[in-house]
């Protein structure tokens, strides 16, 4: 029997620098080799978890946009308002006509105002009663800096997690492709680079969330810091009225 006769022959692919060697008689099926790939194919085509990973980084990147609006109106709102009442107290030579002038309902005034009415038997401690007011004045900042972050750290979450929910996507859809080359028992990249397509759609979705919400992220941390350093200021201004008031011995009085 000739040898020859009978050995069978092989193509071979080269694929990422390796030859695999695939048996010339594999059939491909015409049926599974897409006609054209797009986003919305890809994503019709690809198995569940991957669509499951694919729709929940959209969530993810539609909850970014969303505080990225919301954060951006509230913090334009505040800046403006803390600003006319900073040059408001600044202008004012006294607590009482500070109150006056920005309205009376500004917190850390009626905070003052407040400590001077509790502290009336005991004005001529100056150095106690601005430490009581500095003390009030603390609180008031770390408050206020838990509301300018409120819904901020969801933007480092989604940065920080996004591209590896996307892998985890990635890394699902390309072990079925290779499920998919053994049982079509082919490598022909028509078959397969559908598949792997798909996959990398998710690392893409991945990255398409996680980039803007660190970039945003980042953004209000900065827009944060400054309405913290707006606040110091207003805190600053009040002390000094009130030791304006105490060394004209009017502290008290308007209170």
């Amino acid at each position: 029997m000739n040898v020859m006769s009978h050995r069978r022959s092989w193509s071979f692919l080269a694929l990422g620098g390796l030859a695999l060697a695939v048996p010339a008689h594999a059939a491909v099926p015409v049926d599974s080799i897409p006609a054209q790939l797009s986003v919305g194919s890809m994503f019709a085509a690809a198995d569940w978890v991957v669509k499951l990973v694919i729709i929940g980084l959209l969530v993810a990147s539609l909850v970014t946009w969303t505080v990225l609006v919301a954060k951006t109106l509230e913090f334009r709102k505040l800046s403006a308002a803390q600003k006319a009442v900073n040059a408001a107290i600044l202008r004012a030579p006294s607590l009482a006509e500070a109150r006056a002038s920005a309205g009376g309902a500004v917190e850390m005034l009626e905070a003052a105002s407040q400590e001077l009415q509790l502290s009336a038997g005991a004005l001529d401690d100056r150095d106690g009663l601005r430490e009581r007011i500095a003390t009030r004045f603390a609180r008031m900042e770390a408050e206020a800096g838990r509301k300018l972050v409120r819904g901020v750290h969801v933007l480092a979450t989604i940065g920080a997690t996004a591209p590896f929910v996307g892998l985890f996507g990635t890394v699902w859809g390309i072990m079925n492709s290779f499920i998919g080359i053994a049982e079509n028992q082919t490598t022909n990249l028509a078959v397969v680079a559908p598949g792997i397509a798909e996959a990398l759609l998710a690392t893409g979705v991945g990255l398409f969330a996680a980039i803007p919400a660190v970039v945003i992220y980042n953004h209000f941390s900065r827009q944060a810091a400054e309405q913290r350093a707006l606040t110091a200021d207003r805190s600053a201004a009040i002390l000094n009225l009130v030791s304006r008031d105490l060394s004209r011995g009017i502290a008290g009085t308007g209170a």
